[in-house]
């Protein structure tokens, strides 16, 4: 498996000013504000609190500004603090892609053991992954790669290996799938393999396989909530994937210079940092006493979506409309020590913290508004305070006047930790995921026997989102996600030459997908699976 450019389209860049007593301020490009802090004050030999990180939004981040944005805000802050003076730089398109590290190339071997009823009993794998010339995030990459080794199957004897290699290459790093999807192919490819030399297809081999509650993974993690073998069902169904594979199998009778091929993928993808700790936010939030809020929180908004998930829970918790809130920039004084916004768990550890902030200071102004209606049930929708379900003439701002007039605290910090998750490394056992996300696809294309050109004629999702925050928003993640993969599969190309130099470092040789594309043959469909029935 090659490597992928992230190409974000924001290049990685930073922008530091000098303070009073020493301090620095600095804007940077990254995904982790907090890693970039602790870096810079390590350089410049100062504290942490004279450090001061402010990320407004990126302009895209795939994983490749969780760690290697970290080298270029620590050169613009020493430059800065040698100078005195302000200092910016923003990379060139092609130093930047020749400069920073990409998805992790990996080799692989693999056994696997079948019964004759094709239940596998038994696999084996060594990953070989090109690191580059330092760790970076390698060793965690390397780490999810390896819990990811049997995708959506239950196996009951697996030895699965895995080594970081160093090599003449700038670092590799994170990448969307974060080493994930690289231990998933090897086990679909040794699903084809198996297929192949059983003269079956390798839906037969995938169908039966497929985990289900209470299955025990290779790691020790019991699974709970599985809905791997429910998106499958539904893709067959939705789909109609028997009248599907006939219409391919007829086109394949009647054609000899095109062909079409037909593939199914199911998925499991563990939600959570796989290094435990790392696993906690916090956020902040301010309610003025003209009813104005702003919150902080350590989330960083690249593209994906998050401010506006923030912007939903403020809202529905106080029930006051959108130009009431401001979500603030990103910023290491304002909430300290946060994780990247990384490991798909972006929304979920800030929104959990915000949900909890809002939630405090909604408790608190109920009560504000019980001591005028001391048996009714309060409630904060539409601007308004609610008295057992009917308006009252309070309102909102009304409300927060009040409390404010009452010496009530209007501002809240709270802290979330994901419970349960827990790995003991000496062990290589525990449960290092709150929970897993499942899905399956249907690939349809047509190859051309006499070129080797091919075409996407279709492709259906169906994926396990639980309860959606917003479903656009999290179609779009698919979307993205989806098209993103068939460049890394497909198109693109990373090419070094034999004294590590990237040699493809032009947008015409790696061929990066374009979406509208896609969106023009109308080849992508969606459904999102929500506690078994469909949206």
């Amino acid at each position: 498996m090659n490597g992928q450019e992230h190409l974000y389209i924001e290049t990685q860049g930073a922008y530091a000013r000098p303070k009073e007593d020493g301090s620095i301020i600095i804007s940077s490009s990254t995904q982790g504000p907090t890693a970039v802090q602790r870096m810079v004050a390590r350089v410049l030999g100062i504290p942490m609190h004279k450090v001061e990180i402010d990320t407004v939004r990126l302009g895209g981040g795939f994983g490749g500004k969780e760690d290697q944005a970290t080298p270029w805000a620590v050169m613009v802050a020493l430059a800065s603090q040698l100078l005195h003076k302000p200092v910016k730089m923003a990379m060139h398109r092609m130093d930047d892609m020749r400069m920073t590290g990409k998805r992790h190339p990996y080799s692989a071997d693999f056994k696997i053991g079948l019964t004759k009823d094709f239940k596998i009993v038994a696999y084996e794998v060594t990953h070989y992954q090109n690191a580059g010339a330092a760790a970076d995030l390698s060793p965690a990459v390397m780490e999810r790669t390896l819990f990811h080794s049997t995708n959506a199957y239950f196996i009951p004897n697996v030895i699965a290996k895995a080594y970081s290699c160093k090599t003449n290459l700038p670092p590799n790093t994170a990448f969307r799938g974060f080493g994930g999807p690289q231990g998933k192919f090897v086990i679909e490819a040794a699903i084809v393999k198996a297929a192949e030399s059983l003269g079956v297809s390798p839906a037969v081999i995938q169908k039966v396989n497929l985990v289900v509650d209470g299955d025990e993974l290779s790691y020790g993690q019991i699974l709970q909530q599985v809905e791997a073998r429910n998106a499958w069902e539904s893709c067959m169904e939705k789909y109609d994937y028997e009248s599907q594979k006939k219409r391919v199998a007829a086109f394949n009778a009647s054609n000899s210079r095109y062909k079409k091929g037909l593939a199914i993928q199911p998925i499991c993808f563990g939600i959570s940092f796989t290094n435990t700790m790392m696993n906690h936010a916090r956020a902040l939030v301010h309610i003025y006493h003209d009813g104005s809020v702003v919150v902080s929180t350590g989330a960083v908004e690249m593209g994906q979506g998050v401010n506006t998930k923030m912007l939903q829970i403020v809202t529905e918790t106080f029930g006051i409309p959108n130009n009431r809130v401001r979500i603030e920039s990103t910023n290491t004084l304002r909430v300290a020590n946060t994780s990247p916004t990384a490991a798909s768990a972006g929304a979920d550890l800030n929104g959990k913290a915000l949900q909890m902030a809002c939630v405090a200071l909604s408790d608190r102004l109920k009560a504000v508004a019980q001591k005028e209606y001391s048996d009714a049930t309060i409630d904060l929708k539409e601007g308004m305070v609610f008295a057992n379900g009917v308006p009252t003439d309070i309102s909102w701002n009304d409300l927060v006047m009040k409390a404010f007039t009452q010496r009530v605290a209007l501002s809240e910090n709270s802290h979330y930790s994901t419970p349960t998750i827990h790995y003991d490394k000496t062990k290589e056992k525990g449960h290092p995921f709150a929970y897993h996300v499942y899905g399956t696809a249907i690939h349809e294309v047509t190859v051309d026997c006499l070129r080797g050109t091919y075409d996407f004629d279709s492709v259906n999702i169906v994926h396990d989102f639980g309860k959606s925050m917003n479903i656009d928003i999290d179609n779009g993640q698919i979307e993205g996600g989806l098209v993103q993969g068939i460049g890394w599969m497909t198109l693109e190309e990373i090419i070094y030459n034999n004294q590590g130099r990237l040699v493809s470092m032009r947008f015409r040789p790696i061929k990066f997908p374009i979406f509208i594309q896609f969106q023009k043959k109308s080849i992508l469909s969606i459904w999102i699976l929500k506690d078994m029935n469909w949206l």
